[in-house]
């Protein structure tokens, strides 16, 4: 089975069990790959979580079969996995703009089967290579991201902005200014942990309570990454690289990833940001670039 056909099939399970309670390690196993594995990929190549998926369709499908049926709200309710009438009007009315009422009466958002139908041609270079990592301790300050890759943009935006003060804490504690780490794990099928993280010295990220004050410390974790296997890809050199990264990730996923000999790694993915900066000769920020560190495990027995 070719991997392409095995998502799909992963993809045509959930469609039939979409009025039932769910079982992602089942869906999984149509494409024969871990449920980790199979959420990663999804996300990565389609732009929305499973989880995002799932409730987009029920919620269409609900919306149909209000209009044209007549049915009762708390049947199609019910029918699709909601508890009460009040949580499915909610959700429905955060879908598609109207109350459940309203249904037969106004425009509904429609939101299609998904089918995949990626054309892995290959064609682009890629610079990589494959890295046994040891076991490191970042320290770092944390939010939870939801929803669409573009949602997820917008939530990695807002943070950066609003969290300057700890972030030059960050890069003065580790003494280097010129690289950022960010750090994804805690993956499920809503979204993930996202880490704005430096790696300091031991004593540093042991005593950090007498390096910040215990209030101000209190504000940052320490992240531990275990030992793993990684794809270490690296976007082109540019002023701005953060713009590639998606990019990037996605034809690593899908051009690079099928033929390997791997698969996604249930571990954290990082990206280094390599952010160079000199106020006196703007020519250095040209050469900025983000390394994507995307956790492997090879599927040979």
């Amino acid at each position: 089975m070719d991997w392409v056909t095995g998502i799909q099939r992963a993809v045509n399970y959930i469609e039939e069990h979409l009025t039932e309670q769910i079982d992602y390690e089942a869906a999984a196993a149509q494409s024969f790959c871990s449920s980790y594995h199979f959420q990663r990929v999804f996300s990565i190549l389609c732009g929305f979580t499973v989880g995002e998926y799932v409730r987009c369709r029920r919620l269409a499908l609900a919306g149909a079969e209000l209009a044209a049926a007549g049915a009762k709200v708390i049947d199609v309710a019910l029918k699709y996995g909601y508890e009460n009438p009040d949580s499915f009007a909610r959700a429905f009315q955060k879908f598609h703009g109207i109350l459940p009422s309203q249904a037969s009466r106004t425009n509904l958002k429609s939101f299609s089967r998904l089918v995949l139908k990626f054309s892995l041609e290959g064609g682009h270079i890629m610079n990589y290579r494959i890295e046994q990592k040891p076991t490191l301790t970042f320290t770092g300050i944390r939010r939870h991201f939801t929803g669409t890759t573009a949602r997820r943009a917008e939530q990695e935006k807002e943070f950066y902005l609003s969290t300057r003060l700890c972030q030059y804490a960050l890069h003065g504690m580790a003494r280097d200014c010129a690289t950022n780490y960010n750090i994804m794990m805690n993956f499920d099928d809503e979204g993930y942990d996202f880490y704005i993280a430096s790696l300091l010295d031991s004593w540093t990220t042991q005593n950090l309570n007498k390096v910040l004050g215990a209030e101000d410390a209190g504000r940052f974790e320490k992240i531990t990454v275990p030992a793993a296997l990684y794809l270490v890809c690296e976007t082109e050199r540019t002023r701005y690289p953060v713009t590639l990264v998606e990019e990037l990730r996605r034809q690593a996923v899908s051009e690079w990833l099928p033929s390997s000999g791997y698969q996604l790694a249930d571990a954290p993915e990082l990206s280094v940001h390599h952010w160079f900066w000199d106020p006196d000769d703007l020519s250095v920020g040209l050469d900025r670039y983000v390394e994507l560190w995307i956790p492997i495990v090879s599927t040979k027995s």
